[in-house]
């Protein structure tokens, strides 16, 4: 025996006759868009939504050049989504923040100046994820009671804030408590709006209100939620109501889909 190795035993050697490295063991892999989603869905209690359908090619809801401004309650399709749209901007919870961003759960938020003037950058990762930043007032007066000139400064002062705010002037508008006139009508064509939106349903903190009698969701139909904190929703939070509200989107068939992408 002379001590060396033979054969089989022998080392693998590369062309300088020094040993060959041994392969390096493969990275683990990273989890697809899928798994992550799944994960996250299971760390907030939920089940992931179903993917929406492809954006419609042609919007369903258009203003005609020179027309009225539409005033819609919910979108006409037949595709089984619904849009979810949340008024004020008073709570400003950074855990909704994370849901929004761990769920990707597109939502339209119809900010007012008054209640987000005090934090005007918790909106923006919002708005840096594609989520909707639409009108609603720079006050939130009653329309209604006002004329078309103070109406105009409302909308249009708003249009304005959230053009400097977050970089794009917005294309929607509800007016508070969805009470609207001509005057508001004619005021938001004057600053830009394209539509003016009201909604079926409304998401209170367990239930959902319902404007029809079936008491069920519709294919298209706008539920509003609000900016809310515990002492207004008797100790829940903004991202409990939240789930409540996507399992009763899910429990009916329906998934979420962008208000943007169809008017």
């Amino acid at each position: 025996m002379t001590g060396c190795a033979s054969g089989a035993d022998a080392p693998a050697r590369g062309a300088s006759g020094a040993p060959a490295a041994a392969p390096a063991p493969e990275a683990p892999k990273a989890p697809d868009k899928a798994a992550r989603a799944a994960a996250a869905y299971r760390e907030w209690g939920l089940k992931p939504l179903a993917a929406p359908p492809a954006p419609p090619r042609t919007k369903p809801v258009r203003r005609t050049v020179g027309g009225p401004v539409p005033v819609i309650s919910e979108i006409p399709t037949k595709d089984r989504v619904v849009f979810i749209t949340i008024d004020d901007g008073a709570e400003k919870d950074p855990e909704f923040l994370r849901m929004m961003r761990e769920l990707d759960v597109p939502v339209t938020l119809f900010l007012t100046d008054s209640a987000i003037r005090t934090d005007y950058g918790y909106f923006k990762p919002f708005a840096a994820l594609g989520h909707g930043i639409a009108n609603h007032t720079l006050t939130h007066p009653n329309l209604r009671t006002l004329g078309r000139a103070a109406q105009r400064q409302e909308i249009c002062g708003q249009q304005t804030r959230l053009a400097e705010e977050y970089g794009t002037t917005p294309r929607l508008f509800r007016p508070p408590y969805g009470n609207w006139n001509e005057d508001t009508r004619a005021a938001a064509g004057e600053c830009g709006v394209d539509a003016i939106v009201l909604w079926r349903e409304s998401m209170q903190i367990t239930n959902m209100q319902y404007q029809r009698g079936d008491k069920r969701l519709h294919p298209g139909d706008i539920i509003l939620a609000h900016f809310r904190g515990p002492s207004e929703l008797k100790g829940t939070t903004m991202t409990e109501m939240t789930a409540n509200l996507l399992r009763h989107i899910q429990e009916q068939g329906f998934t979420v889909a962008r208000l943007e992408d169809y008017v």
